[in-house]
């Protein structure tokens, strides 16, 4: 087990973090926290107690395996593999705080949130002031984790990354964050964890840009490192695109130093499924297993059964926020078995067995509910009628609904493969939620050429 610990800041010229260094000519727009030359000078006071603990349980199939993260804000522990919850400004985009408690606990407490959200208003003065994300979100018993990329909001940009810092697309515009300006924004912040800043690079760059890529970022690791004066939970940051060789050495790199945990990060840029298995087993197989393991970019169920057979413990969550924008819901078994393609219908339903489209004329009518049997607030409460109608008349409160759904089912897809592990039946649960879709998607297009 590991414990970590947030210790009091010193006085400001103790802490390199809040000394502003000399701005480099880029070519993105630098993050500037404030007006002045200096930085905000913070009261070391307002830094609470926020320990992480992390143990591995069981394991099946080889690498895939289940554990225990306990963070000093969560009175309860969670269990991993586990999902990451997408927020914009530290809330989930649709669900009311009010709604919060109708999501399963305490599975639905780690949120994800991106520090870059958080560079225009309120300032990081004055989130430091208030006490950091815990209170000004009103939210003592969650765990924040702070990874600058979201997937939706704040895309790497490696064409405007340089050696100073990395660039990001982001709801303010193109920026570019170097290692002391993060650091001071996540100071502020005060998040339960946060990875370190990595250029992350799409799969068709060169092999001299994807190893440029490893070298800054394992330079702004040990920049970070340096600079994290508030001793809290730092997880570093492994890349190396679509290269084996970058990737074992990001990853022996990362591994050598005194970091909490690992972030994977260069997927969902371009990769394909079928080399992915390669590229995250040659990086959990050097990463340390006592460990928690993060990823960004594996959203789909087939993707993220992928990452949990390479040993990944932590999910991002974005995939739950482009179906709901789209206006889908997820309706697979959780136990992914009776995906039957028989009796296929050519509607334009936009069924896949894992989802539906509830624009669809067909649901119109449709007075059941999204799910059978499912106890979310919006199974419970809501048929599919009443979310189409929603959806067609553009009322926000549809995506609220359709999120509320997806995120407990998506929860409960997460529970069952945690107890497929525990049973030591993963390996048989991933072949066969797999080739139930596999099936089902095959019949779907004989059924189409049939039609044609």
């Amino acid at each position: 087990m590991l414990l970590f610990q947030w210790k009091k800041i010193g006085s400001d010229s103790q802490n390199p973090c809040f000394c502003r260094q000399k701005r480099e000519q880029t070519s993105a727009k630098p993050y500037n926290s404030s007006s002045s030359s200096c930085s905000p000078t913070l009261n070391p006071k307002l830094f609470v107690s926020v320990d992480m603990k992390f143990a591995v349980k069981a394991w099946s199939g080889g690498r895939a395996r289940t554990g225990v993260l306990h963070l000093g804000s969560c009175p309860t522990p969670i269990e991993t593999p586990s999902l990451l919850l997408s927020t914009r400004k530290g809330l989930p985009l649709f669900t009311p705080p009010d709604l919060l408690p109708s999501l399963p606990l305490p599975d639905s407490r780690l949120f994800h949130v991106s520090s870059l959200h958080f560079l225009e208003v309120p300032s990081p003065q004055t989130i430091s002031k208030i006490g950091g994300l815990h209170q000004l979100l009103g939210l003592p018993e969650h765990g924040f984790v702070c990874i600058p990329r979201d997937s939706i909001q704040c895309l790497p940009e490696c064409n405007s990354s340089n050696k100073f810092g990395a660039s990001f697309e982001t709801p303010s515009g193109r920026r570019l964050m170097k290692p002391v300006e993060y650091v001071e924004l996540i100071t502020s912040l005060k998040p339960n964890m946060w990875t370190t800043l990595a250029d992350e690079v799409p799969v068709w760059v060169s092999d001299k840009r994807n190893k440029t890529s490893v070298d800054r970022t394992i330079r702004w690791l040990d920049e970070c490192i340096e600079l994290n004066q508030a001793g809290g939970p730092v997880i570093g940051s492994v890349v190396g695109g679509s290269s084996v060789n970058e990737r074992e050495r990001c990853a022996q790199e990362v591994a050598s130093r005194n970091v909490s945990g690992y972030w994977i990060g260069g997927f969902g840029l371009g990769e394909n499924m079928d080399e992915r298995p390669a590229l995250l087993n040659a990086v959990t197989d050097i990463l340390q297993e006592e460990k928690p393991r993060l990823i960004s970019g594996l959203g789909l169920p087939e993707e993220v059964l992928q990452g949990v057979a390479a040993g990944i413990d932590v999910f991002d969550s974005t995939y739950i926020c482009h179906l709901t924008l789209g206006g889908f819901a997820l309706t697979f078994p959780l136990d992914g078995v009776d995906m039957n393609a028989s009796g296929i219908e050519l509607t334009n339903i936009g069924s896949d067995q894992t989802k539906i489209n509830l624009r669809a004329t067909a649901y119109r009518k449709d007075m059941s509910p999204i799910v059978a049997n499912c106890n979310c607030y919006t199974c419970k409460n809501h048929t599919k009628a009443y979310i189409n109608h929603l959806l067609n008349v553009r009322e926000m409160l549809a995506q609220t609904l359709l999120e509320i759904h997806n995120t407990h089912h998506y929860l409960g897809f997460f529970r069952s493969i945690r107890a497929a592990i525990k049973s030591g039946n993963f390996e048989q649960f991933r072949q066969k939620f797999v080739e139930s879709r596999c099936y089902h998607v095959a019949a779907e297009a004989a059924a189409a050429a049939a039609f044609m």
